[in-house]
């Protein structure tokens, strides 16, 4: 094992020279710890008596004291003495790093495993980390026993793999931080690298999936890795995604939501929103029959300028929580006209039309009236009945025969078939619809609350007045 070790620790320092500059394009880019900061980390494993051996190398840290948050599973917490400065900022208790001008260290800990190394266990958080950090480029190296073999995935790419004499080797090195491992026996093995993904398999995937796979857009270049099955766990790991029986539409759906969900907080919005979100974002629609209908009938309502827009407003919500309420606010600057279309549909199990709002306030008798919907429809503008005509002395119901609207000395009757409506058990014929149904809700045009109703409307720039007797 000492032979084993010392061709690792060759190993290690040879490409650790080799990836010198890459540490160093991130070593300007620091800010206060307590704002957050940048650094760059390089993690040696070794698998051995059914443990991981961990040394972790932090560089680039800035001239802060940083607290660093170990795994939960690990044990032996200690300084790894790689030169005489490598631990001098380390605290007595192992808990932190003082501040101090000594830009890296380094530190090591044992991760146990009960029952050693399982096939497609997934094993999740193992490496520490530094609290506020944001990890800007890791390089993970592993060594196992000659006997041990299988692939090892850690959603970064993989830059290389070597089997001597007495140990198995690989090699993971890309930007953005690691958290899990993965391990599968037999021949699973990486089939393809294709820029944001590499495709792990125990079989190889036809030369067709890769090109269709190739024209697929993804939202950002961080690394993913996408396993052809699953883990004994049945969960995803962070930038591993697993896919049982692998297709494009599945690669393509499962990475850009986990792209999304990196990116924006989705709350409790539904689960069609993000597939709404990601076909404006990449221009390739995607998901189920809402989502295509939903995101057709806002293009549809957009100019090619519109879209464009529409799209750079959604790349700066990022960071934010995305409700169906937002996306309204946003579509309804672009359009330079209010709607609650995405937001009515987050609300409905049923498709709901697009429709166009009035935005300004609405008062009845001076009252003011915001469950009051005002919208507009085909040329014309429609009022929420029922909160509507109960706030002018009316009861409104739904029966066998079509809307009742009563008061003490009036009442109407709006059937189900159009043609007609009853007024005091008195039936008068008309050509257009006084009160219609807008995805289930009852609706009353502008010009026929005026005429049955006998109310006056006055529109100002911020507010809409209705007077009833």
């Amino acid at each position: 094992m000492k032979i084993a070790v010392s061709i690792f620790s060759f190993l290690t320092i040879l490409i650790g020279t080799i990836l010198f500059m890459q540490f160093q394009v991130y070593s300007e880019e620091v800010d206060s710890a307590e704002k957050g900061y940048r650094y760059s980390q390089e993690i040696e494993i070794v698998y051995r008596d059914e443990s991981l051996d961990i040394r972790q190398h932090f560089k680039n840290l800035p001239n802060e004291e940083l607290t660093i948050e170990w795994p939960k599973s690990s044990i032996n917490p200690d300084c790894f003495i790689e030169n005489e400065h490598s631990c001098a900022r380390l605290s007595e208790d192992s808990t932190k790093f003082k501040a101090g001008e000594t830009r890296a260290q380094s530190i090591s800990y044992v991760i146990p495993l009960k029952d050693g190394l399982q096939s497609r266990k997934l094993m999740k958080n193992v490496f520490a980390t530094l609290k506020n950090g944001d990890v800007q480029f890791s390089t993970v190296h592993i060594s196992t026993e000659k006997d041990v073999k299988g692939q090892w995935v850690t959603g970064l790419p993989l830059i290389g793999e070597q089997n001597l004499s007495l140990v198995n080797y690989s090699m993971f090195s890309g930007e953005g931080p690691v958290k899990d491992l993965f391990w599968q026996d037999g021949d699973f093995a990486l089939q393809n690298e294709m820029g944001a993904v590499s495709i792990y398999s125990r079989t190889p995937l036809k030369a067709a999936f890769y090109e269709k796979l190739e024209k697929v857009n993804f939202l950002s270049n961080e690394h993913l890795a996408i396993v052809n099955g699953t883990n004994t766990d049945g969960v995803d790991g962070f930038r591993m995604i697993f896919v049982p029986n692998v297709t494009v539409a599945k690669v393509q759906q499962n990475v850009l939501l986990t792209q999304l969900e990196a990116t924006y907080d989705f709350g409790d919005s539904p689960h069609w929103l993000k597939e709404l979100l990601a076909s404006f974002l990449t221009g390739t629609v995607f998901g189920d029959e809402k989502t295509k209908e939903v995101a057709a009938t806002i293009t549809g309502q957009l100019t090619d300028g519109q879209l464009k827009e529409w799209q750079e407003r959604l790349r700066a919500l990022e960071g934010k929580t995305i409700s169906g309420e937002l996306l309204d606010k946003e579509l309804s600057e672009v359009l330079d006209a209010s709607t609650k279309y995405i937001s009515m549909n987050a609300q409905s199990e049923k498709s709901y039309p697009f429709l166009y709002n009035d935005p300004r306030q609405l008062y009845v008798n001076s009252e003011k009236q915001p469950a009051v919907q005002v919208v507009l429809k085909d040329g014309e503008v429609l009022y929420g009945a029922d909160i509507l005509l109960e706030s002018i002395g009316y009861d409104v119901s739904i029966g066998k025969h079509g809307y009742y609207v009563v008061s003490e000395t009036r009442e109407f009757r709006f059937p189900n078939e159009p043609g007609f409506y009853v007024f005091n058990q008195r039936r008068y014929d008309t050509v257009s619809l006084p009160v219609k149904q807008v995805a289930g809700q009852y609706f009353i045009e502008e010009s026929w609350l005026q005429r049955l109703f006998i109310v006056e409307i006055e529109k100002t720039e911020d507010r809409i007045n209705i007077s009833a007797p």
